[in-house]
């Protein structure tokens, strides 16, 4: 059992300010009543940058609460540490790694380095090796084997940080897409989504991308053979080179594979899984937007990074949403945060945001190794805001748990219709305005009373109608869901977590908790295909197997 540490974040002068003033202060407080004492709180707790206004005015603070939550954050070490990350030190203490996925979004004449090395020329010229590819693909240029059409779909083959981040994108941005080029994601090991996609694609003119960092990731690689022997017994074997690229640095497993060395497309280890949208990884992305969009992506990415970088805390939009994240989860004992767009594209934006929080900073340890004593990590979950209305927003509005709430909305439309998105925006404000003044019971009572109801409907039925309010949001407005805008969204939560992980003082950017579900399924391959081949004492593992074995086709 690692020792405790009473370091970071408890022993801080801050955090037990903190702990006082919520206890004090904040514990019992409306946030209702401080919008009526205070006519000025929307402009002290808004805050526009990069295209994004974050509205923070509905959350449970007052302006002691955010100067206690910037000083936490100041003597946390974020601004150091924030600093060695843009310098290219190695602040993945477990893995001796820099964390330099701001270098990938750089522009030329920046100066990124990890050791001696200027890593922004290596970006630069991986970047550029992949937009050319790209483009050759959209002008026609390289096509399929033996093929006098060019390419119609692509099929990226990852799991994780190499699919995650592609299936939000290419939702996210399908206004901005190459309408001659479908874009398809295979990541589950089960081959339900390669066999459902095998059956609508023309050999012919389908290109597929392996991504994975080692080419030796289980799901990946299983689910690329299939589709290497599907492309092999339709087209031979000879169109294999041509017909795949990879995202990878194992050349001698590339070579293997058949991946034809123009068509492969590196990063490094600096580059956490989650992390990877940005680098070559996304290459499925820019051969679905173009080029040209995607480096508009790249753009939004890199002024949020400058905004981070230079905003005082006070005035930093992911210091500001980490703060409160800490202070929901650490003192008021709020679990889990929803995170609800009011835009259909955005729809898979939450379970990218699941990775990104959750595989960071669900840890338990400190950076030096001593156990964490407070809470870490928030359970991040959501859903497009309409659907999610008429699905889990009863729990938001009268369960007995305390969940923050992050809208984000676009003030234009993705769709065709404005005037449907007005709608989606009205009910967008309105369900913040709602959990923040909620309804009480003489409000509850002189409704029913209107409506006409005996004074014993009345009582049976008031108790059921309140709404207790206070339940707190921010939202994320911006004018339009556009490739830079998206990219200022994902560095924004990016950087988030940052200051999360750095006031926790946890390690954000290893993540050994997902190896070892992983190990122990290797050593049950050959139990599950051979259930009498299992040797193990798990009585529950041989009463599944058996299980396996009755009910086998």
């Amino acid at each position: 059992m690692p020792k405790t540490s009473n370091t970071l974040p408890k022993g801080l002068k801050a955090w037990k300010s903190l702990k006082e003033h919520y206890r004090e202060d904040m514990r019992q407080r409306q946030v209702r009543d401080l919008f009526r004492r205070d006519n000025d709180r929307y402009d002290t707790f808004s805050l526009e940058a990069c295209g994004l206004l974050l509205d923070y005015s509905r959350n449970i603070v007052t302006r002691k609460t955010m100067r206690l939550l910037a000083g936490l954050a100041r003597q946390a070490g974020v601004e150091p540490l924030r600093e060695r990350m843009f310098a290219g030190e190695p602040i993945n203490v477990t893995e001796g790694r820099a964390v330099l996925h701001v270098a990938l979004r750089s522009d030329r004449e920046d100066w990124f380095h990890v050791g001696h090395q200027n890593v922004t020329e290596d970006v630069h010229r991986v970047l550029d090796a992949m937009l050319d590819f790209v483009d050759r693909v959209h002008g026609g240029v390289y096509k399929g084997y033996a093929s006098p059409e060019p390419f119609s779909d692509v099929v990226n083959i990852g799991i994780g940080g190499s699919d995650l981040g592609i299936v939000m994108a290419r939702e996210a941005l399908t206004h901005y897409r190459n309408p001659a080029v479908r874009l398809h994601c295979v990541s589950n090991v089960d081959g339900t989504q390669l066999a459902d996609i095998l059956r609508i694609v023309d050999p012919r003119r389908t290109l597929f991308i392996v991504c994975s960092k080692t080419f030796t990731t289980q799901e990946t690689l299983t689910n690329a053979r299939a589709a290497r022997a599907w492309l092999a017994s339709r087209l031979g074997e000879e169109a294999v080179p041509t017909h795949f690229a990879a995202v990878s640095t194992n050349h001698e497993a590339m070579d293997e594979f058949g991946i034809s060395p123009d068509n492969r497309f590196g990063f490094w280890d600096w580059v956490g899984g989650r992390y990877s949208i940005w680098s070559a990884v996304g290459l499925a992305v820019a051969l679905y937007v173009g080029s040209e969009n995607f480096r508009r992506f790249l753009a939004g990415g890199r002024a949020m990074d400058r905004h981070f970088r230079e905003a005082p805390l006070e005035r930093n939009l992911p210091a500001i949403m980490a703060g409160l994240a800490v202070w929901y989860n650490n003192f008021f004992g709020a679990e889990t945060q929803a995170v609800l767009p009011y835009d259909g594209r955005l729809w898979r934006f939450p379970a990218f945001l699941q990775q990104l929080h959750m595989e960071s900073n669900g840890k338990r340890v400190q950076r030096d190794g001593h156990r964490q004593r407070v809470s870490t990590g928030t359970v991040i979950w959501g859903e497009a805001g309409n659907n999610a209305q008429h699905s889990f927003y009863q729990l938001l509005h009268q369960g007995n748990r305390l969940i923050p709430v992050d809208f984000l909305a676009p003030v234009n439309g993705s769709g065709t219709w404005q005037s449907q998105h007005n709608l989606a925006l009205a009910n967008c404000l309105a369900q913040a305005q709602a959990l923040m003044e909620g309804q009480d019971e003489t409000e509850v009572r002189r409704g029913l009373k209107k409506s006409g109801l005996s004074s014993a409907e009345i009582d049976t039925l008031a108790p059921h109608k309140v709404h207790p309010g206070n339940r707190p949001s921010s939202l994320v407005l911006f004018e339009r869901l556009d490739p830079e805008t998206l990219g200022a969204l994902v560095a924004l939560y990016e950087h988030k977590v940052f200051v999360e992980g750095a006031i926790w003082g946890i390690n954000s950017f290893d993540q050994w908790g997902v190896e070892l579900g992983k190990r122990l399924a290797r050593g049950l391959e050959d139990a599950v295909a051979d259930p009498s081949a299992y040797a193990g004492k798990d009585p529950s593992i041989r009463g599944a197997l058996e299980a396996i074995s009755r009910w086998r086709d």
